[in-house]
């Protein structure tokens, strides 16, 4: 009987203490003293379904999943949201470019320029004594960077083109003849003389200083000069009738007999290669921007 008693007294002061349950419990019949000691109550946390670090050096517990896909999502928002579109027109042809701001004071641009812009060099050229006429087809992709050193309008640029510049050229016989390592050959007899040259570099280096001041806060103007390296030129020259005995008209007799128009043909297209034209392209522009 004791027992059921001291039984049913303990189960009713563990029921009313369970906010103490880690604290013994003392329960006291008649003379008897007995302690008991409370089982700890468990308790169910459900963790947040977020992936987590933990930082032991801060001591901060930080959400790595949004910082990926917040990083990531920023990136792209730039990536398609530029921070500026140019028009342009210069010795590179006419063109555009896109900006990317990576700070105030310096953006990424990948652009085009292109065309015939032979007429901007003046549509022709001497080589030695041969005057030539010049037809051009220019195709500049380029990829830089514009920085602002001082923050204001002035700008210095720097980067790579990937040439791809055709250039069309025809002799012009002066008086009659065409006057090659200081030999005159009769024009009549070695016929038109006409041919192709390129540069050889694949990619050229360029740099450029320049300014671009806004106009507004969206629009704004830009200059800016500088040289691109094209390397050496490959020249090719042909003539309308390449197996035409071609005779001298300046009276030199050192030149060897049976000389065809081919033959002077190959003449003209070693000058072309050794005057190296344009081999430090120059790079003159100016051109207007939207920034958004």
């Amino acid at each position: 009987m004791k027992l059921i008693k001291l039984t049913a007294i303990s189960a009713a002061v563990l029921a009313s203490t369970a906010a103490l349950a880690a604290d013994p419990v003392i329960v006291v019949d008649d003379n008897a003293a007995v302690a008991y000691e409370a089982e700890p109550v468990a308790v169910a946390y459900q963790a947040e379904p977020a992936s987590y670090a933990y930082d032991a050096n801060a001591g901060v517990v930080s959400n790595t999943t949004g910082a990926v896909v917040g990083g990531t999502k920023g990136f792209f928002n730039k990536v398609v949201n530029p921070a500026s579109v140019s028009a342009e027109v210069g010795t590179l042809g006419y063109g555009a470019n896109i900006g990317w701001s990576l700070n105030e004071k310096t953006e990424l641009q990948a652009g085009w320029a292109g065309g015939d812009v032979a007429d901007l060099f003046g549509g022709d050229f001497d080589a030695d004594d041969v005057n030539y006429d010049v037809d051009s087809d220019f195709s500049n992709p380029y990829l830089g960077v514009q920085l602002r050193p001082t923050g204001n309008w002035f700008t210095v640029g720097a980067g790579i083109i990937v040439p791809d510049n055709d250039f069309d050229v025809t002799a012009n016989s002066e008086g009659g003849t065409y006057k090659i390592n200081d030999v005159s050959y009769n024009a009549d007899d070695v016929g038109t003389l006409q041919g192709t040259m390129e540069h050889r570099n694949k990619l050229a280096p360029y740099a450029t200083i320049g300014f671009r001041p806004n106009i507004t806060n969206n629009f704004g103007l830009f200059g800016e000069i500088g040289a691109a390296y094209m390397g050496k030129t490959d020249a090719t020259v042909n003539a309308t009738d390449p197996d035409s005995l071609v005779s001298i008209s300046n009276g030199v007799t050192d030149v060897p007999s049976g000389l065809t128009a081919g033959d002077v043909a190959n003449l003209a297209e070693q000058e072309l290669e050794d005057k190296d034209w344009l081999e430090w392209l120059p790079i003159v522009k100016v051109g207007a921007t939207y920034r958004f």
